[in-house]
């Protein structure tokens, strides 16, 4: 399907096969053409483009070629992208103290969670700039700002996408392009699969204000508010999508 077949807005989802990326893919389908990137998973990809109806492209985000090929795809094939929402990430490896940390380990997610998604935003801004129309969302996390003292390079990358929101957001704003961030908690999906009878009796225990762990809809429909323009004066913004874990209380 290209722009001219089609007079939908387009969207462009990074790690849509699996997760909080398919739910997002699932949700800005019923008003998007979507583009759905994967990595690996090419089956689960499939099975959310059959879903759905997105277009499903391969691209290691962290590799320079492979975001370029993407980015050539969709110029050619849909000429812009309306909404672009930066999902794709990954966890380490395996988690280690910070005093046994792997320099290869901090290399590939900084790679992945950080410059992959900030060069990718950086040419959507560009084709963006051409009409001067578009949003942005980064999906962070609360390890951001929440200390993990077993994966510190995960919560480095976390917080240093905060700070790329801000960047895009400030730069882009006078040309009506809006950047936000969300950061979701704690999130039912199979990256947490083998830690997630832990979670529910912590959070059963009082770790979250909202007794309930998060779902992969809560965050695709934080998503749609910002696809549906309801937080277009909001520019920079972080929408905590966490059960109430920011809060602080006494």
């Amino acid at each position: 399907m290209s722009a001219e077949t089609t007079s939908q807005q387009i969207a462009l989802v990074t790690g849509g096969s699996r997760g909080i990326g398919r739910a997002i893919v699932e949700e800005l389908s019923r008003t998007h053409q979507v583009i759905a990137t994967y990595n690996t998973n090419r089956q689960a990809a499939q099975e959310v483009a059959d879903a759905t109806g997105a277009v499903i492209l391969p691209c290691q985000l962290g590799d320079a070629d492979s975001r370029r090929e993407l980015l050539d795809t969709i110029r050619r094939d849909f000429g812009h992208v309306d909404l672009l929402t930066n999902n794709a990430g990954m966890a380490p490896r395996e988690r280690r103290d910070i005093l046994e940390a792997s320099p290869e380990s901090f290399d590939e997610l900084f790679a992945t969670n950080l410059k992959g998604p900030y060069f990718l935003t950086q040419e959507i801004s560009r084709w963006m700039l051409e009409r001067e129309v578009g949003r942005i969302v980064f999906v962070g996390s609360i390890s951001s700002f929440t200390a993990s003292t077993n994966r510190g390079d995960y919560c480095m990358t976390k917080a240093a996408i905060s700070m790329a929101v801000k960047l895009f957001a400030a730069r882009l704003a006078p040309h009506n392009i809006q950047a936000f961030e969300i950061q979701p908690g704690i999130i039912r999906t199979d990256m947490i699969a083998s830690v997630a009878a832990a979670y529910d009796k912590r959070i059963q225990d009082g770790l979250l204000p909202q007794r309930r762990m998060g779902e992969p809809a809560d965050v695709a429909r934080a998503v749609r508010s910002i696809a549906d323009g309801l937080l277009d004066y909001c520019t920079g913004q972080t929408l905590h999508v966490d059960g109430g874990f920011h809060l602080r209380t006494l």
